[in-house]
Formats: structure tokens, C-alpha cells, sequence
């Protein structure tokens, strides 16, 4: 198992970038975003995944180890291989992908190339238990919170990212709201919308 590779670019293609380690050059799919940030002549480590085939062996790499273990989660959904796996991830940038998995937005999840409808499906029902809302969620100044239950934050903030807010701009503002116990997450999501405007 080869579990990260690092060393200088040599060269960045549309599906791959090759990495000189030690004058042996490692050829490594990667997520498009992750591509188009990289440049030749850098110093790189990218956390892989060996694709094993009978004629064919593939690394599959990422710039930190969230991404691999969602890669890694998909394969592990019958009918989603390591290139549709990659694709999807490249479709759903950031954590567009943990936001359409724990709301069930299989649509989304569907516009990757090669995904049909029932794949998108499926990911969302294998899955949807096994995404930890704190990786979409992450750490946010939590001062304001009084005795409130989590469900209430994540769901007003789950509901400004459906808004097209960015995960961020979500977590900034619902940690500005002043939540008590009385209030629910319409009430989070109404104040939170008051310092996005």
C-alpha cells in the first residue's frame, strides 16, 4: 500500500500531475480544484490510493487525508469506482459533497460524469450515516450558544449552504447570532440572515 507520495512536479495534466520522487516520475489522478492549484517545479505530498487491476494499476491522490477517506467511502459503494469516485469529488468542490450527502441531495450528486440517478442514490443511502456533520460544520466561535441542541446550529447553517452561502460565511454568521433556549433553527437561520445582507 502506498499511502502518500511526495517529491517536485514535473508536469500537471487535465487528469493527472507526475511527481519526480527520487528520479522515479509517479503518475497520480487527482481532483481537478487540487489540480489546477499545483505548479511545476513545486514540492508536493499527495495521500494516494493504489487502484489494483488485473492489467492495470492507478495512484489516486489528494491534497489532505479528507478528501482520500471520502474517496475511499465511495469506492466502498457498490457501482462507484475510483475514476467515478474522483469524478464526483471533482464535481462537488469543498464540502459541497459532505453537504449533499447528509441532506440527501442526490440531484447534485448526480452531475458528475458517469453517476446516473440510482448511483447518486445509493451513495446518499450508504453513506448518509457514515458523514460526520462536524466535517462540514467544523469549529465556530460557539459563545453565543446557551443549552441549545447542535441539531438547531447545524441545521441553520446546513440551510444557509442550501442558500448558496459558503460553508464559511454559514459558520460566521450563525456564531453571531445570541441563541437561547427558546429558539429554534428558523429562528438561528432568520437572525443568521441578517448579517449576510
Amino acid at each position: 500500500m502506498i499511502s502518500f507520495v511526495s517529491g517536485i512536479i514535473e508536469y500537471v495534466d487535465e487528469e493527472t500531475v507526475t511527481i519526480d520522487n527520487n528520479g522515479i516520475g509517479l503518475s497520480v489522478f487527482m481532483p481537478k480544484d487540487e489540480l489546477a492549484s499545483l505548479g511545476q517545479g513545486e514540492e508536493i505530498k499527495v495521500f494516494t490510493f493504489l487502484d489494483v487491476k488485473e492489467n492495470d494499476m492507478n495512484l489516486f491522490g489528494f491534497l489532505n487525508r479528507d478528501k482520500l477517506d471520502i474517496f475511499k467511502k465511495l469506492i466502498g459503494v457498490s457501482g462507484v469506482g475510483p475514476k467515478g469516485a474522483l469524478a464526483i469529488i471533482s464535481t462537488l468542490e469543498g464540502d459541497s459533497l459532505y453537504v449533499a450527502i447528509a441532506t440527501g441531495d442526490d440531484k447534485a450528486i448526480s452531475k458528475a460524469p458517469g453517476i446516473g440517478a440510482k448511483t447518486a442514490q445509493k451513495i446518499v443511502i450508504d453513506l448518509k450515516d457514515k458523514i460526520d456533520l462536524e466535517q462540514i460544520i467544523g469549529d465556530f466561535d460557539d459563545s453565543n450558544i446557551v443549552n441549545v441542541a447542535s441539531t438547531v446550529v447545524d441545521d441553520a447553517i446546513l440551510a444557509l449552504v442550501a442558500l448558496g452561502y459558503s460553508n464559511t460565511e454559514a459558520k460566521k454568521a450563525v456564531s453571531k447570532v445570541k441563541i437561547t433556549e427558546d429558539m429554534n433553527d428558523e429562528d438561528v437561520l432568520r437572525n443568521a440572515l441578517s448579517f449576510l445582507m
